[in-house]
């Protein structure tokens, strides 16, 4: 019997404009994990997505078993053993993790539902695969950890042999990372194939098997990844060497432009998400914000963008009080920028052309208006102009936001919100799903941003990149800042401590 159990030969994928997969052949082994890296837009998603039947292929072969097969839809893919868990998942918030397990493929009692016995499958297949999981808890209660567990239980509950995980730990902290490895080590070790589409090169040295690295649509090479190092694999990935240690000038602040103070905000279910909340933003300083998921990091970014109202606190811009009850408006002409957490659900609105996504929040300006219509040229000369500077990959400036690669969306909404020269800009999981190349390039705007004196608050689940870039550190945990540091006093382990709710004193 052959060892392989995935072959992709030659494979053609066209879009409009776009040769997504260029003749790509690969070849995936049994009990292997196997990455598949390559900077935003190189191919990967598409190429993972017409293994998993959700595009059509033009050109090519697949094999599963040494077998030929024609794969025309997801069903035709989960039939074969061929499970994906995407980057933003496929999940129903309303119901609950036994009802989103069995979705399409639900135990029945006399032709309806049997919520015992799909409870009952939960539970077992968790302490199968040992991923813990509550079956009665409602989607929208559960961390994104437990969201992506439930992923991977829906996939292995349908018989999956074959994992394709998208970006699996690009909405993960440091310590669900950990518990990720675990499970898919796990997995290997009981014959289960898996692919990971990462961005990360020091998740592939840690966890992958082989690595094939794409660049332009194509496949560059696979290696042993003992074999090679970070830097040649970046080089490979981005066709440049890429600079791993970022240089940034000494701090040295100006005035307070931004500051919380006493913040209480309460969640959806109206209890407190945030308890008190207060902290400052000088200008020309970074301020991180480091914590684990579901300690009050979207609440903060809502009621700081004016998506949600605060039940208390002030919240005050270059000295001057915002409103009780304010708008996303409100702090733009106040001259705060928000680069939000989630580019898909909040940054872009997916069906609108790229030119109109990079406009939103400047569309009442003179220079783009007159009366009750839009200056099409100026809008257009705009949105050239900041491809062109934030290196959007695009073939258009008029192709729909939904047409872009994730680090191409994540750069339309970071080019948009530096482009309004504001004093304040929230950034938020800034860099989440982007490769090395582009994180290297976001990084330069934001410390270019800092140069100018602009104050710069930054929510981050990626302890690399908080300590990468701030000035100071702050954990929240709980809905409270529990401990702050200047970055020459932070470690990994006391800032990893605190983010497990270890208190530290706020005046040491």
């Amino acid at each position: 019997m052959s060892e392989t159990i995935i072959q992709m030969k030659h494979i053609v994928k066209r879009f409009p404009s776009v040769l997504a997969n260029d003749d790509v052949s690969l070849e995936v082994r049994k009990g292997e994990i196997h990455a598949l890296l390559g900077e935003n837009g190189a191919g990967k998603s598409t190429l993972m997505n017409v293994l998993y039947g959700l595009c059509s292929l033009d050109e090519g072969e697949i094999f599963f078993d040494d077998n030929k097969v024609e794969i025309a839809s997801p069903k035709d893919a989960i039939k074969l053993g061929i499970g994906m868990v995407h980057q933003h998942f496929m999940l129903v918030e309303h119901l609950t993790v036994a009802e989103n397990l069995v979705l399409g493929a639900e135990p029945t009692k006399r032709g309806f539902l049997s919520y015992k016995k799909a409870e009952a499958l939960v539970k077992e297949c968790a302490e199968k695969y040992g991923l813990s999981i509550q079956p009665k808890a409602l989607v929208a209660d559960i961390s994104v950890g437990e969201q992506q567990r439930l992923e991977i239980l829906k996939v292995l509950y349908r018989g999956a042999k074959v994992l394709i995980l998208d970006e699996p730990t690009a909405v993960l902290t440091p310590q669900k990372v950990q518990e990720l490895y675990k499970v898919l080590r796990n997995l290997r070790e009981n014959g289960h194939s898996i692919i990971i589409i990462t961005h990360k090169l020091h998740e592939i040295k840690e966890i992958s098997d082989r690595v094939s690295v794409m660049r332009s649509g194509r496949i560059i090479g696979t290696h042993e990844t003992s074999s090679v190092t970070k830097e040649q694999l970046a080089e490979m990935m981005v066709g440049r060497p890429v600079i791993f240690d970022i240089k940034k000038e000494e701090c040295t602040p100006g005035k307070v432009v931004f500051e919380v103070n006493d913040l209480k905000v309460k969640d959806y279910r109206g209890l407190p998400a945030l308890k008190g909340v207060s902290f400052s933003v000088q200008e020309g300083e970074i301020v991180g914000i480091a914590g684990i998921d579901g300690n009050g990091q979207s609440e903060l970014l809502q009621v700081l963008s004016g998506l949600i109202s605060k039940t208390a606190g002030k919240i005050s811009v270059s000295g001057k009080e915002v409103p009780a009850k304010f708008t996303q408006k409100d702090m733009f002409n106040l001259g705060v920028a928000h680069i939000s957490e989630d580019r898909q659900k909040w940054g872009l609105i997916l069906d609108y052309s790229l030119e109109d996504n990079l406009l939103l929040g400047l569309e009442g300006e003179k220079q783009f208006n007159n009366g009750p219509f839009l200056k099409r040229e100026a809008i257009s000369a705009r949105a050239i102009e900041l491809i062109e500077r934030f290196d959007i990959r695009t073939p258009s400036h008029e192709i729909m936001a939904k047409q872009l690669s994730g680090g191409n969306q994540q750069k339309v909404v970071l080019a948009r919100e530096i482009s309004k020269d504001p004093t304040v800009l929230i950034a938020a999981q800034p860099t989440r799903g982007l490769d090395v190349g582009a994180i290297e390039f976001v990084y330069k705007q934001l410390l270019e941003q800092r140069a100018n004196g602009k104050g710069i608050l930054l929510i981050s689940f990626e302890l690399d990149e908080i300590f990468s870039l701030s000035d100071k550190i702050l954990v929240l945990y709980g809905g409270e800042i529990i401990a702050e540091f200047t970055r020459d006093e932070a470690t990994v382990d006391a800032v990893g401590l605190c983010m497990g709710g270890v208190r530290r004193d706020l005046n040491e």
